[in-house]
């Protein structure tokens, strides 16, 4: 099973302009063209289904002050969508699964908001994104999310290390501010996306070691660097979770390929394309 964990579900509209010029100019359009060819209900399950992915996280965003708002209504609802195209006959392949975006800056009662995504519309995790919403992890107004997260046993994604965009502060991003929330909740699933890039590997990969709850997100991250950024990546094989960041990455198929490459156990490869992220997300069995 290969599980991307990062996908972006934002069509160009729902981005700022400069995100957008940002976009083009930097990687020649391929985003943009990605973006508009592909991010249909059919075109995102025949997208993941050639690059041989069975599940990927799709993402809403809410960060106005920075990037844009991709909500989570219009997010459950074209995963909604996508999932309801009858699956090949080998099986699932392609499905998505949707993770809400919590703002605390517009979010009143992030727990009570939580529930609702959770148990209402099939939400099956959370990704904060600290440095574009500009708020520290263990800020305590997160706590009643946290607590919630946990008693519901779903994961929260954090966007760790730095950012390109416009307005993003990134000082947000350091890993160490998650090691009061996993202390505080224990038996909270923690990802760390980006593995703290490129400041703070260090900082993530000991978080990762500390902490039980805490894992490593590599998406965004080139696999042929991986050992380099991480030395020891395969004494925490079980706490490596593959991403892609697509449309950040608009090759997804590469990576997957360049993990599969690495010098590292074909047992490693597999827990981190797939058999990790299947654990925390409950499809262990399918």
């Amino acid at each position: 099973m290969i599980i991307d964990f990062h996908i972006h579900a934002s069509q160009p509209e729902h981005h700022h302009p400069w995100v957008i010029d940002f976009a083009s100019g930097e990687f020649k359009g391929d985003i943009i063209l990605a973006m508009k060819d592909v991010l249909t209900p059919g075109g995102i399950r025949s997208f993941l289904q050639e690059a041989g992915i069975d599940y990927a996280v799709a993402l809403a965003e809410v960060s106005p002050i920075t990037t844009g708002v991709c909500d989570n209504e219009y997010t459950i609802d074209f995963v909604r969508k996508a999932n309801e195209i009858p699956d090949p006959p080998a099986g699932p392949k392609g499905r998505l699964i949707p993770f809400a975006s919590p703002n605390p800056y517009i979010d009143t009662d992030l727990a009570t908001s939580l529930e609702g995504w959770v148990k209402d519309e099939g939400f099956m995790g959370i990704k904060l994104y600290p440095t574009y919403q500009h708020h520290y992890v263990n800020d305590p107004r997160l706590y009643p999310l946290y607590a919630k997260a946990q008693e519901l046993g779903v994961p929260v994604l954090v966007h760790t290390g730095s950012s390109v965009f416009k307005g993003a502060r990134i000082k947000y991003g350091d890993p160490l501010y998650l090691d009061d929330v996993a202390i505080d909740f224990p038996d909270l699933t923690i990802l760390m996306a980006h593995s703290g890039r490129p400041f703070w590997y260090d900082h993530a990969f000991w978080m990762a070691r500390q902490h039980e709850n805490v894992y490593l997100e590599i998406s965004g991250l080139p696999a042929k660097n991986l050992l380099n950024y991480f030395p020891r990546l395969e004494s925490l094989a079980h706490k490596v979770v593959y991403g892609s960041d697509w449309p950040g990455n608009p090759f997804i198929d590469r990576n997957i390929e360049g993990v599969k490459k690495l010098p590292i156990s074909e047992e490693t490869k597999t827990k981190i394309l797939g058999e990790n992220a299947a654990r925390i997300l409950g499809l262990s069995e399918e």
